[in-house]
């Protein structure tokens, strides 16, 4: 029987990510964007790209990388299904954008706290 988890379907999500890489013989770029371009074939929502932003920036990803996929696709899925990706991959990098200015709020505060200011 599994462990308990507060999180099962994350970490289900996870242990599969896991499984997929170790299983795979790209290089973490390529398999990033591989991922990228099924994303956008499935039209995706933008959590789903927020979910590899992680894994992109640890690969050293750019957002021409990107773009490059979404341009070598684009015959193969359509207008519609590129400009939707386009419009959630924005979105996941504004959540991604608003966490990292959360993070360094609260790092910012407890730092300041730390020295006895307020």
């Amino acid at each position: 029987m599994a462990a308990t988890s507060e999180t099962p379907v994350l970490d289900t999500l996870a242990a599969m990510t896991v499984d997929s890489i170790e299983r795979c013989g790209m290089d973490e770029g390529t398999l990033i964007l591989t991922r990228v371009a099924a994303l956008v074939a499935m039209d995706a929502p933008a959590i789903s790209y927020l979910a590899h932003a992680g894994a992109a920036a640890q690969a050293n990803l750019t957002s021409e990388q990107v773009q490059d996929v979404l341009v070598a696709i684009a015959p193969v899925v359509g207008t519609a299904r590129v400009m939707s990706a386009a419009g959630h991959i924005a979105e996941a990098f504004g959540f991604a954008i608003a966490m990292a200015e959360a993070d360094a709020e609260v790092i910012a505060e407890a730092s300041s706290q730390g020295r006895g200011t307020s």
